[in-house]
């Protein structure tokens, strides 16, 4: 039988498609025609082993060369004559190389794992495992200002305690006992949701180091872990808060040249706290209020569970003719945007700090650094002492001390606890059962203690 040549193999035509060519030495070769016309030849070594006929691939002409396909075929005749089935032994090559190319992915699968960083597991950990109320706006400005330059870039097998304990330190050596609290509080739940998944739970192989550490040996020896606030504004102390508005009002709109006089509080903000005081509500849910949700015809103000914190329930504010008249005069400040109290492009409604910020502000004196001395102006804020109360002496007041006083007035009133729970939208204690079948939904009893606050605080500012 004669040997193929390259001019032969050339001379074959694709209307021969399916052709078997042969050459001594038992190579075979069937002819292919192409989609595009042109001709392919596969060769095959057909051989007997183990009593059977196989064939065993050797190469495709013209990819490869007649000189390869030969050497090929010689290589699978050596094999056979030494007991070895080269088909069997190219399917052994085949596997091994499979299993060393997976061996090489998962190698670089776990180096790539390893090389995570802190910052990694933050972005994985926003985008998956956690979602507040505000967008988790505050999360990613805390974790962007107080942690993530410090340990973002470490990857986390590497991330120690130590690395996190410098991170809380820093912020009570700024004076900044609780925003470290709260640090610690949101790095606990970035590692229990890391610890419980891959890739971080191998990473987090040798433990949680957020189970190492205790806040209470981090802050400051006299901070107050319980940051339990009881707060109320006297009687007195209310009168005299209407009368700082008024006299500042005055001063302010009576001065030659009001650019070297203190500005007053503005009405908006006033207006806020006269809200707040007369309804009970949080700041949060005071600053997002919206005129569609407020009634005033009807004197009713709708909150929905959105605003509220915790997601509790709706709540509906039967306003009293004291708070109704808070809105009536703030509907003439900002009636002409969708928001009660907006922002400065009227595009949306006012940070829900702005409140607590601008009553802390004027309230100086009480602001102190770690070692006691008095804290310094911060740039583009008011720095002075005008919602002082009392001469200083029953301390600081925040926004949200406004709603217990608001609650401490109605008890005093008579109000019944059970009431003023509800006025406040609190979630109620008792057994599911009776919550279940208990749906009185005490609106009269809730209209009058707000009407009976109502008429308390219009006559605490009336006084002289």
């Amino acid at each position: 039988m004669a040997k193929l040549t390259q001019r032969a193999l050339e001379a074959v035509r694709a209307d021969q498609s399916g052709a078997i060519l042969r050459e001594e030495g038992n190579l075979f070769g069937r002819v292919r025609a192409k989609s595009d016309g042109k001709v392919a030849v596969s060769f095959y070594y057909r051989y007997r082993f183990d009593g059977k006929s196989r064939d065993f691939s050797c190469g495709t002409w013209p990819t490869d060369s007649l000189a390869t396909i030969r050497s090929t075929r010689d290589a699978a005749r050596t094999k056979v004559a030494a007991g070895i089935d080269p088909s069997v032994e190219k399917k052994i090559v085949r596997h091994e190389r499979q299993e060393e190319a997976a061996a090489k992915l998962a190698a670089m699968e776990v180096q790539r794992a390893t090389a995570l960083t802190v910052q990694d597991m933050f972005d994985a950990w926003i985008r998956d495992g956690v979602r507040r109320k505000d967008g988790n706006a505050e999360l990613l400005r805390q974790f962007g200002v107080s942690a993530l330059p410090k340990i973002g870039t470490i990857a986390v097998k590497d991330l120690t305690e130590h690395d996190l304990r410098a991170v809380l330190r820093s912020l009570v050596e700024r004076g900044v006992n609780r925003s470290s609290v709260i640090l610690h509080s949101n790095l606990t739940q970035l590692f229990a949701w890391a610890r419980k998944r891959q890739p971080w739970r191998k990473l987090l192989v040798e433990g949680d180091p957020m189970e190492l550490i205790e806040i209470e040996k981090i802050v400051s020896p006299d901070y107050d872990m319980d940051t339990f606030r009881d707060r109320v504004l006297s009687d007195a102390e209310v009168t005299e808060l209407h009368g700082i508005f008024m006299r500042r009002q005055a001063e302010y709109d009576a001065a030659p040249n009001r650019r070297v006089v203190a500005q007053p509080l503005e009405p908006v903000t006033r207006h806020a706290i006269w809200i707040m005081l007369s309804t009970l509500t949080r700041v949060g849910e005071t600053s997002m209020a919206r005129w569609d949700h407020v009634d005033l015809e009807n004197g009713e103000w709708f909150i929905p569970k959105a605003n509220v914190k915790g997601n509790v329930s709706d709540l509906t504010i039967f306003l009293s003719a004291f708070a109704l008249e808070q809105f009536k005069q703030l509907h003439a400040v900002s009636g002409d945007t969708a928001w009660c109290f907006p922002s400065r492009d009227g595009k949306h409604h006012i940070d829900v700090k702005s409140f607590t910020k601008q009553i802390r502000d004027r309230q100086s004196q009480f602001r102190r650094n770690k070692d006691g001395s008095p804290a310094p102006p911060m740039k583009n804020r008011v720095h002075d002492n005008t919602l002082i109360l009392a001469g200083g002496l029953t301390g600081p007041w925040t926004s949200h001390d406004l709603r217990r006083t608001g609650a401490t007035m109605m008890q005093r009133l008579g109000v019944s606890i059970e009431v003023i729970d509800r006025c406040q939208n609190h979630v109620l204690g008792g057994s599911k059962v009776r919550r279940h079948y208990l749906h009185h939904d005490y609106a009269d009893e809730k209209r009058e203690a707000w009407r009976v606050l109502g008429e308390h605080l219009s006559r605490l500012i009336s006084s002289p």
